[in-house]
């Protein structure tokens, strides 16, 4: 299995397969607008910004699991474009944990289990995804975006399989 086995719905309410990122490396992240770590919205697009044209794409999934999301998904994908500048996809607010959790996310953790085992602990846990749809690693909500720059930088330069 790999990330592009998984549909997911975009927040005007499209749905559609990560199979369309196939080729690309991914930064997924688990997001929320009310969260003292929102601010990292700004590093994540400036990531998006710089390696978008060598094939990288950033994904937000909003939750409101620990209660700072607010109440709809157009409205999360709002305050992200206009409080932040985001303009990589955002989708719908969803689980991330549990037996609601979205499915890509249960897949996600089980392949790179955190500190707490396979559950997200807060907002802005950041998935790197390889151009094969596989996870490389996974990072704390406290790790600033621009930390996984050489990561990143070396999934650009590697070939897909």
């Amino acid at each position: 299995m790999t990330v592009y086995d998984y549909t997911v719905t975009l927040e005007n309410g499209e749905t559609y397969s990560l199979e369309k990122y196939r080729g690309h490396p991914l930064v997924i992240v688990n997001t929320a607008t009310k969260c003292g770590f929102a601010p990292q919205f700004k590093q994540l697009e400036e990531l998006y910004q710089k390696y978008a044209d060598q094939g990288l794409v950033v994904l937000g999934f909003p939750s409101n699991q620990f209660k700072q999301e607010v109440s709809s998904s157009q409205e999360a994908a709002a305050a992200c474009r206009t409080t932040y500048g985001v303009s990589f996809p955002m989708h719908t607010i969803a689980d991330v944990n549990g037996k609601d959790a979205l499915p890509l996310f249960t897949y996600l953790t089980k392949e790179a289990p955190g500190t707490l085992g396979s559950a997200i602990k807060w907002n802005f846990t950041k998935f790197l995804v390889d151009r094969d749809g596989h996870v490389v690693k996974r990072y704390a909500p406290k790790t600033n975006p621009l930390k996984m720059t050489d990561e990143i930088e070396q999934l650009l330069t590697a070939k897909a399989e």
